[in-house]
């Protein structure tokens, strides 16, 4: 586990991406502990290409997943998502 800053936006599954792409082998989803301090499960010789992709990372760009509050109004409104689409066009 290495210790690093926390990106102020921080959107693990998208940094999870960032880090892979930059040849950073991680698995598993960095962790914040209860004072604050970010760590990731990377190899120690991986700490310096992590570091500029960690520092650089602004977790703004990945839309939520919001499948789970649309299937809600759907519900609410009584009507399938096919039916939504007609409504539409």
């Amino acid at each position: 586990m290495i210790k690093l800053d926390k990106p102020t936006n921080l959107n693990g599954a998208e940094l999870l991406a960032e880090l892979n792409a930059g040849g950073v082998a991680i698995t598993e989803p960095p962790m914040v502990d209860g004072n604050g301090g970010f760590w990731l499960d990377i190899a120690d010789n991986d700490k310096a290409k992590a570091t500029p992709i960690v520092a650089a990372h602004n977790g703004t760009t990945v839309a939520p997943d919001t499948s789970a509050a649309k299937a809600s109004l759907l519900a609410r409104l009584g009507i399938t998502a096919d039916e939504a689409k007609l409504l539409i066009g």
